[in-house]
């Protein structure tokens, strides 16, 4: 390795055989994205066609794809799931120049790029898009192995510990020849693979890096820090491990490294609690709902291990967090999808009648609130008995909250549409349960905390879901807003919500344009 390389963090990494390279490409190939430039450099023989082939496979789902060397043709484009990777050999290129003709650095945002003899481009390939790999023979096992320095520029730092903490938790874990594949990710920062073993067996990959500090909105503190975002994957473990001690279905973990974020866990399946037409499955609901009643009825303790010497130490769903969730439709809903500007003292006035909602909630006593408890993260395991039928995933932002919150969460899920009768059932099998439990429960007053949770929540659903379109240029959510609105105005027909309901048609009338079936 270079001392250029060593100063850069360079990676260094021995390749027993033929077999460890493909890992290595399954790796890579795992953290790639459009605009990531790999560039392969070592001397003739030193593996760098291999490498760049086991990646376009891992890339392209096809382990049998020919993907010739571009000696010859110089590029080679390929279509993928990933989006067009380009596959070029510029030894035979004598000048930067020559690169125009070859339209290599167009449209480099939309593209992934692999590029071996890359020297040979001078400056052309933009040095912070670039993972470097450098392969030479190791001259301990000059027959079959190979040593890779990998190393690249701020954006790839955390990027390459994750792949090489990942390789070193699955190796130890006995899990280093399984086959890894991406899962589809949802709104967050975290990333899923599932790996699957010859035998059939499969494990996940929760790949969840300590969250970096955005910018300070209110009180010097980032948006993630005031409604209690967990910051670190210490989060999910102690839930994890607090929910499977009262006997219900989280996953196991197997392995773990904590500073990186990385967690190997159980693959709770594919069964879930929808239809094949995304529709409610009745009976797995209301077991959703039967045993959040079980959940609630036990006395919870807000400090939790994580792993010897460390805790976690669940916060308060306090004032403060509900507030600026609330506050998400006034900043990015009102100006981008209801088209209006809102001047200061109507959003004072916003705050002020939620402040009175909040006293309400805040006075009741308060439970392990998990805050998604919807339909894509229920597992239905059809094999388990009573409340561990119910899989669990998706729970490390926990707060402790008023009971009512994760009943919104299923009753209102903003990804499939909850038929009202539905929603009645799930609150009488609900009240029902914690009746039989405690006689003197007080439904009415559980159904009036409902109504201003389920407002609170699907009044920041819709201010994500425009921050999602507008801000991360995730236009797909936009298709769930009009299920949003719809539970909305259901819950602005409850009495206690009357003056939140007129503010709402003063001031954002297009919410009461109905798109949705209510």
């Amino acid at each position: 390795m270079t001392e250029e390389a060593r100063k850069a963090g360079a990676h260094r990494l021995l390749l027993a055989d033929e077999a460890a390279t493909v890992r290595l490409a399954a790796d890579i190939a795992a953290i790639l994205k459009p605009g990531d430039i790999v560039a392969l450099s070592g001397h003739l023989g030193s593996g760098k066609s291999l490498l760049a082939r086991a990646i376009l496979r891992e890339l392209a789902q096809d382990p049998a794809l020919e993907a010739p060397s571009p000696t010859f043709t110089l590029v080679q484009s390929y279509e993928t799931a990933r989006g067009t990777v380009l596959h070029a050999d510029l030894y035979r290129v004598r000048s930067p120049d020559e690169l125009d003709d070859l339209g290599l650095v167009e449209d480099i945002d939309r593209l992934i790029l692999l590029v071996e003899w890359p020297d040979r481009a001078g400056t052309r390939l933009p040095a912070g898009r670039r993972l470097d790999i450098v392969l030479d023979v190791d001259p301990d096992n000059p027959e079959t192995g190979r040593i890779a320095a990998l190393s690249g520029g701020v954006l790839w730092k955390q990027r390459l510990a994750i792949a090489v903490a990942s390789r070193r938790l699955v190796d130890a874990a006995g899990w280093g020849a399984a086959r890894r594949d991406f899962m589809l990710g949802d709104a967050s920062t975290r990333a899923y693979e599932r790996l699957t073993q010859a035998s059939g067996e499969t494990a996940v990959l929760m790949i969840s890096p300590p969250r970096p500090d955005g910018p300070p909105v209110r009180l010097g503190k980032p948006y993630s820090a005031l409604a209690h975002l967990a910051e670190t994957i210490e989060a999910f473990v102690a839930m994890d491990r607090g929910l499977r001690s009262l006997g219900y279905s989280a996953p196991e973990i197997f392995a773990e490294d904590l500073t990186t974020g990385l967690l190997l866990i159980e693959d709770l399946g594919h069964e879930g609690v929808i239809d094949a037409q995304r529709r409610p499955i009745p009976e797995r609901y209301e077991a959703a709902a039967l045993w959040l009643a079980d959940l609630h009825r036990h006395t919870l303790p807000s400090i939790l291990p994580v792993a010897e010497g460390r805790d976690h130490t669940l916060p308060e769903y306090d004032r403060q967090a509900l507030a600026i969730e609330t506050e998400l439709i006034l900043e990015w809903y009102a100006p981008h999808i209801a088209g209006v500007t809102l001047p200061a003292v109507t959003q004072a006035e916003f705050a002020r009648i939620w402040n009175r909602l909040f006293d309400e909630v805040l006075a009741a006593p308060t439970t392990w609130t998990l805050r998604d408890v919807h339909s894509p993260n229920l597992i239905w395991l059809e094999n388990r008995l009573g409340h561990a039928r119910l899989g669990l995933i998706d729970f490390q932002d926990a707060v402790n909250g008023h009971p009512a919150y994760d009943l919104v969460s299923l009753g209102q899920d903003a990804r499939i549409d909850v038929p009202a009768a539905l929603e009645l059932r799930l609150l009488a099998a609900y009240g029902a349960a914690r009746r039989a439990e405690t006689p003197d429960f007080d439904l009415a007053g559980f159904a009036r905390a409902y109504a201003i949770l389920g407002a609170q929540r699907n009044t920041k659903i819709a201010g994500i879901f425009a921050r999602l379109d507008k801000r991360d240029g995730k236009p797909d959510y936009l298709k769930h807003l009009p299920r949003v609105e719809a539970y909305l105005r259901r819950n602005l027909e409850h009495p206690a919500l009357e003056e939140l309901k007129g503010w709402y048609q003063a001031h954002m009338p297009k919410l009461f344009e109905t798109g949705a079936a209510d």
